[in-house]
């Protein structure tokens, strides 16, 4: 082996700008390829993060207008969601659903303290809301059971709000806001949302109702959902929910656009098949630039193994075999290939967490969208272990072609030759 090893040395050695020529080729093959691994993981992860703070079994319902006539009536009837269609989510479907919660609101009011305004939106919601929508509450407590019998005026908001409203950076618990006409207690503080600006604040359902004179009419249903572990699965639930509003409203179960229904299990389930596409397609990109390096490698070592001929000729002669001269051709093009392929990963991966560090993690706020993008944009050991085989199975590839072909030598025509 170490004969063998000295031989391909040598060889390296008399070619040398042949060899670097051909390395680079394979160098930048494993480098941009690290590169779209590590820009594809940014992506992921920005969609990964921003999907983190919901959960994947809840569904929730809005009514719309009606597409199609039915029962005497024209398209184009609104649906108003009411109390009625909580009591079905509860009573009748219950099989895949674990709770309802329903939500009114009064959106145009403005929330002041002192000096300090701002617009805002007052949500009337029930205590398991914020389980449901798996909200994080940072300081105090959420709307409970007490608050909802007493129609007690109390509020929670979340924690930028806050900021924009207590500018003495003092606790807000247990101080009063004017939300409108009217003060409410601040009884508690939640995690904004880093994807949206959210203007909301909460309230119990029966003082929005009772103030604002909402009636039995809702603005939304969410229900936590079990069960539901298939895209076919969430379908069926969704018909199965959309036909016994149908009775409810008096409109056509197949009207898409009757109610409107969002489902977290299929937005999860489409982020994830969006995800692997991208990775797949990065994987796909970057195998494509480092076939056209190992194309090269393959080329550079036929016309190696042409030159050699007469000295193939002369091994055989001497009684080499011809997985001798096969394993001497292949072993040179697997070294050639490795040494370069690592010289790529290596400053792909330097050239990711440079990235990661100029580019990486930012924020993007346009107003009423606030995203961080492009989240840790580096490579994992996993990706690294992955490009290491690809290099082997990749200079094994290129010096196999060569190598048969000079296996196949007579040693009489290669003395000849």
């Amino acid at each position: 082996m170490l004969d063998t090893l000295q031989e391909i040395w040598g060889s390296i050695r008399r070619n040398k700008m042949r060899t670097i020529a051909t390395g680079f080729a394979v160098a930048s093959g494993i480098f941009l390829m690290i590169i779209l691994q590590g820009a594809s993981n940014g992506i992921i992860h920005t969609l990964e993060k921003n999907s983190g703070d919901f959960a994947f079994d809840v569904i929730q319902v809005w009514g719309g207008h009606t597409s199609l006539p039915h029962g005497g009536w024209n398209e184009g009837r609104r649906i108003r969601l009411d109390e009625r269609d909580m009591a079905l989510a509860t009573e009748q479907m219950d099989r895949h659903v674990v709770s309802a919660t329903a939500d009114v609101s009064q959106g145009g009011l403005v929330a002041s303290v002192g000096a300090n305004y701002m617009s805002v939106s007052l949500q009337g919601v029930y205590p398991d809301y914020a389980e449901i929508e798996g909200m994080n509450i940072t300081q105090g407590r959420f709307v409970n059971k007490i608050d909802m019998d007493e129609k007690r005026k109390v509020v929670m908001m979340s924690e930028d709000n806050a900021k924009n409203l207590f500018k003495d950076h003092a606790s807000p618990i247990n101080r009063n806001v004017k939300i409108g006409k009217g003060y409410y207690k601040v009884v508690g503080l939640y995690k904004s949302n880093s994807m949206f600006t959210d203007n909301n604040m909460y309230a119990p359902y029966t003082t929005v109702q009772t103030i604002f004179n909402k009636g039995r009419t809702i603005n939304s249903i969410t229900m936590k959902t079990r069960e539901l572990e298939t895209m076919e699965a969430n379908a069926e639930f969704e018909q199965a929910f959309r036909h016994a509003m149908s009775h409810t409203h008096d409109f056509d179960p197949d009207d898409k656009r009757a109610i409107w229904m969002w489902n977290s299990a299929t937005q999860n389930e489409q982020i994830s098949m969006a995800s692997n596409m991208l990775s797949t397609s990065f994987w796909v990109l970057g195998l494509l630039t480092l076939i056209s390096g190992v194309v090269g490698v393959s080329n550079i070592m036929l016309i190696a193994v042409k030159e050699r001929t007469h000295e193939f000729g002369i091994r055989k002669a001497l009684g080499a075999k011809p997985r001798n001269i096969i394993g001497m051709v292949m072993l040179e093009s697997v070294l050639i290939t490795a040494i370069f392929g690592y010289i790529g990963m290596l400053a792909g991966v330097g050239f990711c967490e440079i990235m990661d560090a100029t580019v990486g993690n930012h924020m993007l706020d346009v107003g009423i969208l606030k995203q961080e993008i492009f989240i840790d944009p580096t490579v994992d050991i996993a990706t690294c272990v992955r490009a290491t085989c690809i290099i082997i199975v990749a200079g094994a590839l290129a010096g196999f072609f060569p190598a048969r072909k000079a296996a196949k030598v007579k040693p009489i025509e290669a003395l000849r030759g």
